[in-house]
């Protein structure tokens, strides 16, 4: 008996033809854990909460007293947005009182954040980057917000640095947000990477990309080769590889936005590879720009969910122990083949 077209779509994909809010998926995904106690479900409610609040106000920065800079500058040494600093505390003060966190720690803060005193403390720990890519702000190019979640390692009190510091590996959730021509979150609890695209006329995520994977044959490569010249011979092979001049390989096409977030999105669903080797032009980068625990560990895990591989070009990311809160290091991320390619010119001629 033939079965007819519709019903094989719907065989592979249970939510097809179906109108599916994150809540609604969130909590089936957490059915599949017959001990899940819906504490990590919250967490993941309360940043999709703090992702409708950022982007009404990325939305609306040209019309509010948001846009620009705050006057001083994060232990990055980078300048702070006012847009930087209200996404921070948006993502503080959604989690410091829920008895869901241990600690939290931010891109924009030398320091882990401490659950208050006052309130009670849980079994997670949160990190992220409140905006990346914040400096395109003012030119109405996209940001996004990552994070990271792990499950403490200090058995009671109140959270540590070690909790923070902790393999890519050991991920529960990671995730990002994207704030462009419309607000995306996307999402893996290690069940492979779902994005949500907000509805702005109702307030909410509807899912609108299951089961996301890197396509295998790849569009593009991502990169700011206007550093090219102090980039390590390997990498500036490998570049040379991409571009199609050795005749090995097909061309590939260059896009590079400048915000990990709107890169990585675009390759992660059109195919390719994104990568910020470490440069001699900044003595500060010798070691890498992006950072280990709040960019690189999320962004690798969302990578292998989809089929990708992230390294340092000699390193799998989520193998690396943090030690320190602010780690940089080199980041190539996306394609399988591509990375696995940057890891052998490296290899060859580094």
């Amino acid at each position: 008996m033939a079965v007819n077209d519709d019903s094989a779509v719907v065989a592979k994909d249970p939510y097809a033809g179906k109108i599916v809010t994150i809540e609604r998926f969130i909590l089936d995904q957490q059915r599949i854990y017959p001990d899940a106690t819906g504490t990590l479900t919250n967490i993941l409610y309360d940043i999709a909460l703090a992702a409708k609040i950022i982007a009404s106000k990325t939305t609306r920065a040209g019309l509010t007293d948001i846009l620009g800079s705050a006057d001083k500058e994060n232990v990055q040494g980078e300048v702070v947005q006012k847009l930087d600093e209200y996404a921070d505390q948006i993502l503080f003060k959604l989690n410091d009182h829920t008895g869901r966190l241990a600690v939290m720690a931010s891109e924009e803060r030398a320091e882990i954040i401490p659950i208050p005193d006052h309130f009670p403390v849980g079994p997670y720990v949160l990190l992220y980057d409140p905006l990346d890519g914040s400096s395109n702000i003012d030119v109405n190019v996209s940001v996004g917000t990552i994070f990271a979640i792990y499950r403490r390692k200090t058995a009671s009190g109140r959270g540590t640095l070690e909790d923070c510091l902790q393999k890519g590996r050991d991920l529960v959730a990671a995730g990002y947000v994207i704030y462009g021509s419309s607000t995306m979150l996307v999402y893996s609890t290690g069940q492979g990477v779902h994005g949500f695209t907000l509805d702005p006329t109702i307030g909410e995520f509807f899912l609108s990309h299951p089961n996301i994977r890197i396509p295998e044959k790849p569009k593009f490569y991502s990169v700011n080769q206007g550093y090219e010249q102090f980039w390590s011979e390997g990498v500036q092979r490998y570049t040379e590889w991409l571009q199609g001049k050795d005749k090995t390989a097909k061309p590939l096409s260059m896009r590079y936005i400048g915000s990990l977030v709107a890169d990585f999105h675009r390759n992660l669903l059109s195919g390719g590879v994104y990568y910020y080797p470490a440069d001699t032009k900044d003595p500060g980068q010798t070691s890498g720009k992006l950072r280990l625990v709040y960019e690189c560990a999320p962004m690798a895990f969302l990578a292998e969910q989809a089929g990708g591989k992230a390294s340092t070009g000699t390193e799998r990311i989520l193998e690396m122990q943090p030690s320190a809160l602010h780690q940089r290091v080199p980041f190539f991320v996306g394609n399988s083949l591509l990375v696995e390619k940057a890891q052998e010119f490296i290899r060859d001629f580094d």
